[in-house]
Order: C-alpha cells, then structure tokens, then sequence
C-alpha cells in the first residue's frame, strides 16, 4: 500500500495562500536550541515530518520538547544528556547534523552516523569536519558514526571552500562556546543564516557580519532561554509564485520578505508574469499564453536559489522558445525533467544543464516525486496538464510543504490523497 498525491489539471486558481515558517531555517534553529541552558520558545514552526523527526532525535537526547498552538515549540534542554545519536532516524533526515557543531560545542563531544537526506548527488560534510577540526577538534570514523571530540575548542579564522549553509551553520554554532575569537571567511549568505544567529543572539552569543561573507564569533560561557519568530519560508513562497504564474488567474501570496526572493521576481517578470509586490505580499496575475524563454544558473544567495529551479522548470515548459536552467550547486538537480517528460515536457539534460523547449502541452501521467522539490515541480505540472496526474513517493514533499494539499484545495485546486495497493 502506498500513499499518493492525485491532480485533475485545468481549474484555474484563485485566492490568497499563507507562507509557513521557513523549513531551511527550522531545522537549524530546533538544533541551535540545545546550546541553550534554559527553555527557548520557536513561533512559526511549520508543520512538517521534518520537525517530528527532530523532535524525536531532542528527545532521545532527554531534551523536553513541548508542541503549544498551532506552530510553538518549546525546547528544554535543562535535563539533556549527550547521548550517541545513532539511531534510523537520524539517517532520515540530513539536518540532523546540526547536531553535531551543538553538541560539541557545548559537551566537546558528538557521536553521529551519517546524516540522510533526499539524494541530490554528492553533498559532502568534509567542510563541516574542517571547521571542527580547525577549532581543535579531532575527527574519526567509526562502525558507521563520526566521533568528534575536543578537549577544549579555541576560536580561529577558518576558511570555507565553498560558501556552504550548512557548514557555515555547524561552524558558528560550534564556535559560540569556543574560547576566544572565530572567523569564519567565505561564510554562506542565507536568510536562513541571519535568523539562527538571531536566535543565537538573543540566547547570548556574539554574532556579528551575519549576510556578509565574514562572519566573527566571540565565545561566551553561558547562554539562556529566549523567544524566536521563523522567517517566512522563501522557497515555499517562491513554489507558490510560481505556482501562481502557471495555474491562477489572479492570486495573493502573503507572510512573504520580497527581498529574499529578489532573484525570482525579476526573472518572472522577465519572462512576461504580471506580479504586484507589496511589502509583505505579492499579488499575480497568471497564465499568460505567451511567456518568452529565460537562461537562469542557480548560485548562492542572493542569486538563483537552486532549491527554485526544479519548480521553475513546469512553468517553463510553458514559455515560447528554448529555456536553459544551469545548475552549479546539486550538479544531480535534474530528476524531475524526466518525469516531466513523461507528461509530455520536452526537455533535453546534459548536465550541468537542462534544455527546456516549449510551449508543450502536458498530459496527466503516474510521475515519482523524487525528491522534496520535484514534488513541488510535479505539484505545478500536474495543475496546468490534461487529465489527472497521480504523484508517488509523497512522503518527500510532506517533509518541506505545510499541509499543500490543503492550501491548494482553498485556491480551488482538484487535488486529493489515495491509498493504492
């Protein structure tokens, strides 16, 4: 028995959609938590089984996680212990390592297995390693888990390789702790990042040059309890917008920064969407019948998010002439042209690149969302086709997307779950 996702295509939406909290940001707060050594309350928290897996891997650890409202959570981590974290669960999910730069800098010890995650080709944690190992932590792997240990971890200018997120988010949290002053240099840029030093912050660390390429932390003895509000998820609003563009007639995307998806916006209107953007939301008009071709290369923040490629693509299979979308980040990222060739896209890959030539018209077909974004790009194809469209392996757009089916169905969507054998 499996679970499915069903579109009947053609219903032209109409309405105003919420943007949740940010998923890319709530994994890494949830884990930036446990530096604390009082409660920290989380508004905003989107509901999706990436948080439940989270929540499980807090209280394996004996940290008291309390779900209040619809979208609080409370994290405790007064009682918590510093457990190995090699359970099934932590392989679920790759954000579990954010685990590893809190628990060592706040015990000088983790043991972890390698975190999982939707398989986007090679996404090596050796930067994170680095960093931990430049803070005088040393590195082995054992039985399938890394055991990183410090006797004391001492501030340093590190340099990333690559402006990674996730190495940039393990690093400063290791390093709240750390004695003296870390640098970390090349730092990532994101949204995501801003807000976890925010919350850092305001625990009681010394964060500064966050959304800049240099990033300097001077370590603190203690941090406490506070209160945090999520930024609004850019890459949901961004899915949305699109979604918007391919499917509505006229639809308001609200609980939106406009400066966080400044990249998109522009290229839409490039392409022929009509858009109105107001401070917290932006207003489209949509299904254009003649929307021109664009080449986009994703690059990290500010430029192209490579997390909005995917869900671009059903759009521009729509659009006169030939799209080109490079991909510089997940050189993997082209899963979803086969399936959208299935419902009768005609897009050529040669990676790095897809080759997306329109307008085609696409017919409802059985497609696989393998992972968490071609899910949300079947999502927009199976909107604007023919027929109806049956999406399998759902589970991954339930790990990013609060409660989609049901937003959609507002905006008057024809979409529903089955069970089929």
């Amino acid at each position: 028995m499996k679970e499915v996702i069903k579109i009947e295509g053609g219903h032209a939406l109409k309405g105003t959609v919420r943007i949740s909290g940010s998923k890319n940001a709530t994994v890494a707060l949830i884990p930036a938590a446990i530096l604390a050594n009082g409660p920290v309350t989380i508004v905003g928290v989107p509901n999706i089984s990436d948080v439940e897996s989270l929540a499980v891997l807090l209280r394996d650890l004996g940290v008291d996680v309390c779900f209040k409202a619809q979208d609080h959570i409370i994290i405790d981590p007064t009682h918590m212990q510093n457990r190995p974290m090699t359970q099934d669960a932590v392989q679920k999910l790759r954000a579990s390592y954010y685990f590893m730069g809190a628990l060592l800098g706040k015990y000088g010890r983790v043991e972890m297995k390698m975190p999982g995650g939707c398989y986007l080709g090679p996404r090596p944690i050796d930067l994170h390693l680095k960093g931990f190992e430049a803070l005088g932590a040393t590195v082995n792997y054992e039985h399938g888990a890394y055991i990183i240990e410090a006797k004391e971890l001492v501030g340093t200018k590190i340099f990333l390789d690559i402006s990674s997120v996730g190495a940039t988010l393990n690093v400063m949290m290791a390093a709240v702790y750390a004695k003296g002053r870390t640098i970390i240099e090349n730092a990532a840029k994101e949204p995501e990042i801003i807000d976890v030093a925010t919350l850092l912050n305001k625990m009681g660390a010394q964060i500064r040059g966050v959304g800049t390429n240099v990033i300097t932390i001077d370590g603190v003895e203690t941090l406490g309890g506070c209160f945090h509000e999520i930024i609004p998820d850019r890459i949901e609003a961004a899915t949305y917008i699109v979604l918007a563009a391919a499917a509505a007639e006229e639809m308001t995307v609200e609980n939106i920064i406009p400066q966080h998806l400044e990249s998109l916006l522009s290229k839409l209107e490039e392409i022929g969407v009509e858009m109105k953007v107001d401070i917290d939301k932006v207003t489209i008009k949509g299904r254009n019948p003649h929307l021109k071709a664009t080449d986009i290369k994703t690059l990290p923040y500010p430029g192209f998010a490579t997390d909005i490629q995917q869900p671009l693509t059903a759009l521009l299979t729509q659009a006169e002439g030939q799209s080109i979308v490079t991909e510089t980040i997940y050189t993997e990222r082209f899963k979803h042209c086969h399936e959208l060739n299935k419902m009768g896209a005609n897009i050529n890959v040669m990676v790095p690149s897809s080759f997306i030539n329109g307008p085609t018209r696409l017919s409802g077909a059985e497609v696989v969302a393998t992972d968490l974004r071609c899910g949300a790009c079947l999502v927009i194809a199976g909107l604007i086709a023919d027929g109806i469209t049956e999406i399998s392996e759902i589970y991954h757009i339930d790990r990013g997307y609060e409660n989609l089916d049901g937003k959609l169905s507002a905006l008057g969507a024809k979409i529903w779950r089955e069970t089929i054998a």
